[in-house]
């Protein structure tokens, strides 16, 4: 039977789309050097351990945050659910920020999966203190649930890419693991937070029992995330990935393009930082623009335009009509918007130049 490919598209007018889209950074497509490396990749069947390029990236990932093994998984997500079912028990309860990912987008995996019960605290900026943790804790008691982990993200989406600290995340950690708890850190955009603070990865996760960082965001890979722990934490993870339809055999075409990724892709970070940095500077300079710059610390800007007399929706139809593609953030007027490696200058410019125009 025939198979029909779709149309090749002409570089230039991907480049073209791509360059006013900042819905997420998640739009990236991978580099050539990606490609060129995944059509020549090593591979074996990853369930038998035998794709050396996997090895390769699982074991990079290690050494880069100062941990024994790393598994690579289809996506944050399937990380940090990977994560919680290694580090509890069903019935076990977890604290996390009430706006953090894991608490509101992952599709309630911990509960469904991992019969976990949440307990959120309420964050400022997405940051919460060590005081909040360990009087959030519950006390031995027969009614209670017991609290045996700690889920921390950085950068924090919801808050607009917020940073926490190497010294925050410590006091963190250390709180925790004096109360007996466990520490995963959702790191998605961790590299993020590495680059803003101008400090090595592994600074802001050594306190942590768990690490899952995204290749498919900022750093453009096509595909995948790497959880990093433990060997004896890994070893678990790495059987709920399999019970969770997770090996993927001859992945290391797509670990090719994650070795590129951390080879090429972290340093650049930075110009996503700038650009996010200028383009929240114009847009809070437009009346009815409610932008709080103080949360603009990488390459996430959250703002709300029911100043302008739009919502969401007739913000994000508005600007799509000027060629430029936004999501929505919190509330009916809420909008995010995300700096990638396809946003140069001129797109800046040109997402200024529509917003400027929306005014009521």
């Amino acid at each position: 039977m025939a198979v029909t490919l779709p149309k090749e598209a002409l570089p230039s007018d991907i480049d073209a789309e791509l360059s006013l889209d900042f819905r997420s950074d998640t739009i990236t497509q991978p580099t050539a050097a990606m490609r060129e490396a995944m059509r020549t990749a090593q591979v074996g069947d990853d369930v038998f351990g035998e794709d050396p390029t996997i090895n390769a990236l699982e074991a990079e990932a290690a050494r880069l945050f100062g941990k024994q093994a790393g598994l690579l998984v289809a996506s944050g997500t399937q990380g940090n659910l990977l994560a919680l079912l290694s580090l509890t028990r069903p019935g076990d309860e977890l604290i996390a920020e009430v706006s953090s990912h894991i608490a509101n987008a992952e599709v309630g995996g911990a509960a469904r999966l991992g019969g976990l019960t949440l307990r959120p605290i309420v964050g400022r900026q997405g940051k919460i203190s060590p005081e909040q943790v360990a009087g959030t804790i519950r006390p031995e008691n027969v009614h209670y649930a017991h609290t045996t982990l700690l889920a921390i993200e950085n950068t924090h989406n919801a808050s607009g890419g917020t940073v926490l600290t190497p010294d925050e995340m410590d006091a963190l950690a250390h709180t925790a693991h004096e109360c007996g708890l466990r520490v995963h850190l959702d790191g998605a955009r961790l590299f993020n937070a590495a680059i803003a603070l101008g400090v090595a990865p592994a600074a802001l996760a050594h306190n942590a029992d768990t690490v899952t960082f995204c290749l498919s965001k900022g750093l453009s890979a096509p595909v995948g995330s790497v959880l990093v722990g433990s060997a004896k934490v890994i070893g678990e993870a790495r059987r709920f990935r399999k019970m969770v339809g997770g090996g993927m055999r001859q992945a290391g075409v797509l670990a090719a393009a994650g070795l590129i990724a951390l080879r090429d892709g972290v340093e650049r970070l930075a110009e996503d930082h700038r650009r996010a940095r200028r383009l929240a500077e114009g847009l809070a300079a437009i009346p009815g623009v409610a932008l709080d710059l103080a949360t603009v610390q990488s390459n996430i800007i959250r703002f709300d335009v029911a100043g302008l007399g739009q919502t969401t929706a007739s913000f994000t139809d508005a600007m799509r009509a000027h060629g430029i593609k936004v999501s929505g953030g919190a509330g009916p007027s809420g909008v995010r918007m995300v700096t990638h490696r396809h946003i140069d200058d001129a797109s800046i410019d040109q997402a200024l130049s529509a917003a400027r125009q929306l005014r009521s």
